[in-house]
Order: C-alpha cells, then structure tokens, then sequence
C-alpha cells in the first residue's frame, strides 16, 4: 500500500500551517513548526511570487495531507463529491471527514490520523458489530464503530480509551466511553469541520 513515509513536520512547514499530524507532540513546545516554519529546503526561507494556481495548489496539498490521503485517493473523492447535491466543495470535505480511520480520531481513540489508520489496519476495530482492516471506508449515518472486544486489554487501546473521555466528539457522532464505540448520526455538515480550508480553491483548480 502506497503511503508517505518522509518527515511529518516537514509536511507543515511545506504548506506553512499545523495539519496536526503528530497528535500531542504538535501542541507542545517540541513542535518542529513552532522553531522553523518556513518551508522545507536551501531556499525555504525565500519569498516567492505565487500566482493564483500555486495558491490553487498548496490548498488541495494542505487538504489532502491534512487528513493523510494520496493524490489519487483524493481526486477519486472529488469525482464522487462532483456529482452528489450540493457544493462540491463542502460534499468533498464531508466524505473525507467521514473515513473511518477520521472516525477513530475524532473519537479520542488515537492521537493522529496515522494512528488511527494504524490501528484500523491492525484489526482493533469493529463496523456494525464485523471487524473492518480498511482505514479509508467512507461511513454513512447509522454507522456504529466499536473498540474489538480481544482489543481492550491491549494497554495501548487502554491508555487511549481513557484520554477519549476528556476529548471533544463533532455533534455529528455520538460517543459512548463505557463501549468504547461511536455512532455516525448524520453526514458532518461545513459549520462542523474546524479547520480553516478554503475548498472553494480545490474545486477552481480541479475545474480548470
């Protein structure tokens, strides 16, 4: 399976913004970004001229890395986005929102996206009551997503279970610590996703 396996931080300082992909150690004061936050290279620190397609180009590079998905990956959700109702855009962020390997994020059951993916690979998780090994599943409402039950006793699930209780779960899932599941209510609209893009510049550039 294709994946990028190069430094996480140098993703951050490439597209001068956190994506958040290295969990707790992102908000503490080890933050690579936090030291040097210019872009990656010999020239890094130099100011450039960007035009309009260069600025078209790091926003679908900044969405795309943000929730960890190849370039073939993400254009196969723009298509698909394209042709359901509505904004392209806002339909675009919400499928990616709703991977499972996004879900077991935002449930508290992992410190980052690549964790979670981890750990969905590693069979920890449950859909609909059937083990799931596949991270990029894409959820619809109804969804419930558990915590394996041979899983629990792994100190690791164990140590993240109990550090979900004090994380803060989109109103468009419902979690319950006790089972250690979450539940799909209904697709996340673009008032739920907090994270500053401008997915109106993905879809010019997809459109050219």
């Amino acid at each position: 399976m294709a994946r990028y396996t190069g430094p996480s931080c140098k993703l951050c300082r490439r597209e001068g913004c956190k994506l958040f992909l290295k969990g707790d150690r992102c908000t503490s004061g080890k933050c690579a970004f936090d030291h040097r936050s210019t872009a990656p290279g010999q020239h890094g620190a130099a100011r450039k001229k960007v035009e309009e397609y260069g600025i078209q180009l790091r926003e679908k590079q900044k969405t795309r890395r943000y929730y960890g998905v190849l370039e073939k990956q993400f254009r196969r959700y723009f298509d698909i986005a394209d042709k359901m109702a509505g904004m392209t855009g806002e339909n675009l962020l919400s499928l990616l929102e709703t991977r499972l390997d996004n879900v077991v994020y935002r449930m508290g059951m992992a410190a980052s996206r690549k964790e979670a993916r981890q750990l969905v690979l590693h069979g920890h998780f449950t859909l609909n009551g059937r083990k799931v090994t596949i991270p990029s599943l894409l959820l619809k409402a109804g969804d419930v997503v558990t915590v394996k039950e041979g899983s629990r006793s792994n100190e690791k699930i164990k140590a993240l279970a109990e550090s979900a209780g004090s994380q803060v779960v989109p109103k468009w899932l419902e979690a319950d610590s006790s089972a250690m599941s979450v539940k799909v209510l209904n697709m996340p609209t673009r008032e739920d996703i907090d994270f500053p893009f401008n997915e109106q510049l993905i879809v010019e550039l997809y459109s050219k």
